[in-house]
């Protein structure tokens, strides 16, 4: 299983628009909306590396209102517990 955080800068007017679609994309398990230099972050699980470069190219990136993408790949998972909130 391939993790990578995905920043997203946006259109302020779209950005909780662009929320609700990016949980839409086939690979992104959430979607957050954050402050500071990015206004989402989508979080990706996909089995193969195909398979996060067509999330980000051909899902993520193509959305309306997105100017501005960053890809991270997580190497490793830590983890302490699993929170039930």
């Amino acid at each position: 299983m391939i993790t990578a955080v995905i920043l997203v800068e946006a259109e302020p007017a779209r950005v909780a628009e662009l929320a609700q679609q990016l949980v839409e994309v086939p690979g992104v398990s959430e979607a957050y909306s954050v402050t500071g230099e990015f206004d989402l972050v989508a979080m990706v699980r996909v089995g193969e590396h195909d398979e996060l470069a067509d999330v980000v190219t051909h899902g993520i990136a193509k959305l309306d209102g997105i100017t501005r993408t960053h890809t991270l790949v997580a190497f490793r998972s830590f983890r302490a517990a699993d929170y039930d909130w």
